[in-house]
């Protein structure tokens, strides 16, 4: 049936129309925006997930430039800590040449002086964007990284960069929790002595002929004997061996006798004197050390004698926190060491030493030392009588203090005198280890912060593909369809005109 009021077919040919211009202005969309998805009416769910993944992008960006400041930061120190150590070095050579008898001491503590200064130079400039990584002990943490859960949530990782502190600071001796079972003078000293000490060695026999009798005395490695003749007596034999070990000339071992008994005094301030007793005959098989280090009761054929030094001794076992301050009194003064991050009991030995080292005091020199068989740390005391014969001894520990610098005692160093040389030998050597290993600290991190930002550049620009690969339009595809949808709007237009023209053939009909 044909109608001149209703015209189907052109209704279906517009209907037509108006889809393929529907279509085409969509892809004419995609062609100007390069999207195939740019709202969220072209597809929400995937509009979704790539506006989550584009603020991640964003987020990763401010990432990048927080390492890379981190990374100049660090970059910075690290170079400040291996000038130090440079500098450091050049001091020990200048320190070394002190230790000789015949120079200007005083001039090459001129020396010295100005390379101090020129170190704490490097340590107050040694800062980018108003942050020192070399002074102080506050860690610095450095934004690394975002991560997204899978249920949507997001938290931050950090990496944490330790400051290496390399301040002359003493540091400041706290009043917390008490920390003195940490530090024990050994077998209860009350006091550093000057006197030496001994051991006795006890003729057998009253009186008796030793004619023909034998024994061998070895001291200090070297074996002494005696053969008695006729007449000769066990006062002979002491006399013979106190005179045989003064005719040695063993630094700090002196004998004497007195009837059948001879004592051996050791004065060495760090190193124990092996005694022994053998090759016993006749009357003189009774001999033995009846007395050593001034106990008695003893019945030995050998033993040490005992060094002079006091000792303190370290805990094995307690860990060292920052703040932990340790304090050794000799004589009148007090000497402290605040521990910074991550140090151990022989820190806490070596900047103890250092602390009475720097104080110079009169005829007062240190040693660190570690038992092999235990692994305790000790710092050892000696006393040579020049300021004071006995000087009070006393160790004591407190937490809450504030660290010392790594550099705690440069700017005590003297090398004036004999022994202020001696002992900057020590201190030099303990500072220039700290350095290195804050370069060493600085180095590591700066291989972290620069893999970190490698990864986080990789991670962008992945997820920058990914979001391409969900809303970017395939060009070549897009093109096609425009040629398609074209020619379809050109073929619809005829459609509808022809669709238009039907009504006009009924008029026929009326003729």
């Amino acid at each position: 049936m044909s109608s001149i009021l209703t015209n189907n077919g052109a209704m279906v040919a517009l209907n037509t129309l108006k889809s393929i211009n529907s279509n085409l202005s969509k892809v004419q969309d995609t062609i100007s925006t390069g999207k195939e998805v740019n709202s969220a009416k072209d597809n929400a769910s995937v509009w979704a997930i790539s506006k989550v993944m584009e603020s991640d992008v964003q987020g990763f960006s401010a990432i990048s430039d927080s390492l890379s400041l981190a990374e100049s930061s660090v970059s910075v120190a690290a170079g400040a800590t291996e000038t130090v150590t440079d500098l450091l070095t050049d001091i020990k050579s200048k320190i070394v040449s002190a230790q000789e008898e015949n120079v200007d001491r005083d001039k090459i503590q001129a020396d010295i002086k100005a390379l101090t200064d020129q170190i704490k130079s490097v340590t107050g400039a040694a800062q980018f964007n108003g942050l020192n990584l070399i002074d102080g002990t506050d860690d610095v943490k450095v934004l690394s990284s975002i991560d997204r859960s899978a249920d949507g949530s997001v938290k931050t990782a950090n990496i944490t960069v330790n400051r290496q502190d390399l301040s002359t600071s003493a540091g400041t001796y706290g009043t917390g929790g008490s920390l003195s079972a940490n530090s024990v003078v050994a077998d209860s000293a009350t006091a550093v002595a000057s006197a030496g000490n001994t051991a006795v060695v006890t003729f057998a026999g009253s009186s008796a002929d030793y004619a023909g009798d034998a024994a061998t005395l070895t001291v200090g490695g070297v074996a002494l004997q005696f053969t008695g003749a006729t007449g000769q007596t066990e006062t002979d034999a002491a006399s013979y061996f106190a005179s045989a070990i003064n005719a040695l000339g063993l630094t700090g071992v002196t004998a004497s006798a007195s009837s059948a008994d001879l004592t051996i005094t050791s004065t060495l301030s760090f190193e124990d004197l092996a005694v022994g007793v053998s090759g016993l005959s006749g009357d003189a098989a009774g001999t033995v050390i009846s007395a050593l280090n001034g106990s008695t009761g003893l019945s030995l054929t050998t033993g040490d004698i005992g060094e002079r030094a006091e000792q303190v001794d370290f805990s094995t076992t307690a860990k060292v926190n920052e703040g932990d301050g340790y304090k050794v009194t000799i004589g009148s003064a007090s000497y402290n060491y605040v521990a910074g991050k991550s140090e151990s009991m022989e820190d806490v030995a070596r900047g103890l030493k250092t602390a009475i080292d720097s104080a110079n005091v009169s005829g007062v020199t240190t040693a660190v030392t570690q038992d092999s068989s235990t692994g305790q740390w000790s710092l050892k005391v000696d006393n040579d009588g020049t300021g004071s014969s006995s000087l009070t001894f006393a160790a004591a520990g407190n937490a809450g203090g504030k660290a010392s610098g790594g550099l705690f005692g440069l700017d005590s160093i003297d090398v004036s005198t004999a022994k202020g040389a001696s002992s900057a030998l020590d201190t030099i050597d303990t500072l220039i280890s700290n350095a290195i290993d804050a370069s060493s600290a600085f180095g590591s991190i700066q291989g972290r912060l620069e893999t970190q930002s490698e990864f986080v550049g990789k991670l962008s620009s992945a997820l920058k593909s990914g979001i391409g690969s969900l809303v970017d339009a395939d060009m070549e595809e897009t093109s096609a369809r425009l040629q398609a949808l074209q020619v379809q709007q050109q073929l619809g237009v005829q459609s509808l005109s022809m669709a238009n023209q039907a009504p006009q053939s009924i008029l026929s009909l009326f003729r």
